[in-house]
């Protein structure tokens, strides 16, 4: 992340030349990617505690950002 903020405060300078901008742009979209994945494999990391009826509780997979959460 913090690469990746470096670049964007470069490409918002506007003092870069277009070549190395182009190499920033696709560094940083190398990055943006990385993180996503990331993200998405500590999303299916994470557990929900659940409340049941009954007052105990029960570990639930966390929901992944493209699939509904359970009721």
């Amino acid at each position: 992340m913090e690469r990746l903020e470096k670049i964007v405060e470069a490409m918002e300078a506007g003092d870069v030349p277009l070549a190395e901008l182009l190499a920033h742009y696709e560094e940083g979209a190398r990055l943006i990617t990385r993180c996503e994945e990331r993200l998405k494999s500590a999303e299916l990391k994470i557990e929900l505690l659940k409340r049941q009826r009954d007052g105990s509780a029960r570990l639930e997979p966390f929901p992944a950002a493209d699939q509904p959460a359970s009721a």
